[in-house]
């Protein structure tokens, strides 16, 4: 296997089992050298904490870059996951362009909204920044929601087949190299991950549990990310994503003190073993 090394960008949530604080240790876990650059740092992270801090690291992400390639430092792959503004989106399509090698992927999860509305801090400016982020992607890992942003089609509860084939179909016509999009739910009892390039689609049911935790979005693009970097097509990626998060989920069930996040770090065996499968 050959050593292999990972850039990824975004916040690092001190407290709260999200952003780096997940993606360092699973894809580390995963085999591979994990390189982080964080977006901001925030005391905790913003769902249910009040009174957090937070310093923009905006001005210190073209320093860092240009000091690695000072250096000759260079990856195999770009993993970006929460971006703070539109203009980090240019940086990271900057770094993009400079620090990856040849044919290394790059792979957004372009976390700016969920159940039908973009976070706060977001607006249309920064939904189309991220749609030109996103046509550069290798990789897109979107939600249902920020699909829809992305693609103008308009964002449902229920649907059918037919409508998610659509949003996957835009994705890719706008420029997406393969689309893994998450949450797709065709009935009450489960969920699941669809996945299409433009050479196919497929669809992997599995479990819905009926308690949802802040931070499964993040466990999810590293865990596929960790997986996809060890050799793993984006279909068998996806499935082992899907399998771990929801491990992740069923061990944190019933702890009310463990709001916050998912005990990802016990389940990180379960992750580590599906990858070594062959």
């Amino acid at each position: 296997m050959s050593y292999k090394r990972v850039l990824t960008i975004q916040d690092i949530s001190c407290f709260g089992q999200c952003s780096l604080t997940v993606a360092l240790p699973i894809i580390s876990a995963a085999g591979i050298e994990t390189v982080i650059l964080p977006s901001a740092v925030l005391s905790t992270h913003t769902a249910g904490f009040t009174g957090f801090t937070v310093r923009d690291l905006t001005e210190d992400i073209p320093g860092i870059a240009a000091h690695w390639k000072k250096e000759g430092i260079s990856f195999d792959a770009l993993y970006t996951g929460y971006l703070g503004s539109a203009e980090q989106i240019d940086m990271v399509s900057d770094i993009a362009e400079t620090l990856l090698r040849p044919g290394a992927p790059f792979i957004v999860d372009p976390a700016m909204a969920d159940n039908g509305k973009l976070y706060p801090a977001f607006d249309t400016e920064y939904v189309e920044q991220m749609k030109k982020l996103t046509r550069k992607a290798d990789v897109v890992l979107p939600n249902l929601t920020e699909a829809s942003y992305l693609t103008g089609i308009e964002y449902r509860e229920s649907y059918g087949e037919d409508y998610i084939k659509a949003v996957a179909e835009r994705l890719l016509d706008d420029g997406a190299g393969t689309v893994i999009l998450t949450g797709v739910s065709y009935d009450a009892g489960t969920t699941g991950v669809y996945t299409a390039s433009r050479s196919g689609s497929s669809y992997y049911r599995h479990e819905k549990l009926p308690h949802s935790c802040h931070g499964t979005g993040d466990v999810y693009a590293s865990a596929f990310v960790g997986a996809y970097m060890r050799g793993k097509t984006p279909e068998e990626a996806a499935r082992i994503a899907a399998d771990y998060t929801v491990s992740c989920i069923r061990y944190t069930d019933g702890d009310p003190e463990h709001g916050y996040g998912v005990k990802f770090e016990p389940v990180l065996g379960e992750l580590i073993k599906m990858i070594g499968e062959e």
